[in-house]
């Protein structure tokens, strides 16, 4: 069995196990036993009551964090000639079409959301095989096939993110950072989860939300009473 350090054993004294706690409770905790000397990232894991191998109860969507996630988010726009200014203006990093497809074929995914019009989609279908296991493939049903590429990127600078169910039933999606003031990252984690409440699947029953951790980098989770969050 591993050995838990004196200062591990230290931080988890903080947490009382199998305890529910509010969401500023939570949030205040993970605040406390962070220890990294990094500005740690504020994650977010939901246990849906869902079968995502049903189409009906594959629950997906976007969220516009209102403090932003605290991440530099590097855009990749994929496009034709007549969109490039728009996109640059917008504050895309990169912007392009043949280049880009050409550098992602060779292994190139040094981005972290990728936007496309719906005219070059025939380039970057072929993409799916890099781009999907890694979430990057663009996808109107997240709002990244567009034509309104420049509000689309400003979006995404801003803090929109898009979450997916995983096959475990599980959502994980980073909410902040934890040298964010708590009522920051508690707004940004209460509109996450207020979002995916939103889109519970009719055709799902029994408990929804089975269970809510938040952690930060390499902290220990705290669970998060899912009664404390209201619609």
């Amino acid at each position: 069995m591993a050995r838990i350090s004196k200062k591990r054993k230290k931080i988890l004294n903080f947490i009382e196990k199998d305890k529910q706690y509010t969401i500023e409770e939570a949030v205040n905790l993970v605040k406390k036993v962070t220890t990294t000397k990094f500005d740690s990232s504020v994650d977010v894991d939901i246990r849906l009551g869902v079968d995502p191998r049903k189409a009906d109860q594959m629950v997906r969507g976007t969220v516009s964090l209102p403090n932003g996630t605290g991440k530099d988010i590097k855009v990749l726009v994929l496009c034709t000639p007549d969109k490039i200014d728009e996109a640059k203006e917008a504050g895309a990093d990169y912007f392009g079409l043949e280049d880009y497809v050409e550098k992602i074929k060779g292994g190139w995914t040094n981005i972290d959301v990728v936007i496309a019009t719906p005219s070059v989609m025939r380039y970057v279908g072929p993409l799916g095989r890099i781009l999907g296991p890694r979430g990057l493939m663009p996808n109107p049903k997240v709002g990244t096939v567009t034509m309104d590429v420049g509000k689309t990127v400003k979006e995404v600078k801003q803090g929109k993110i898009d979450f997916r169910v995983d096959k475990y039933g599980i959502i994980h999606s980073s909410v902040g950072k934890v040298s964010f003031e708590p009522d920051k990252i508690i707004e940004n984690a209460t509109e996450f989860l207020l979002t995916i409440i939103k889109l519970k699947p009719a055709s799902a029953k029994g408990t929804y939300l089975k269970s809510v951790y938040i952690s930060s980098t390499m902290s220990p989770s705290v669970k998060i009473d899912a009664k404390s969050i209201s619609v």
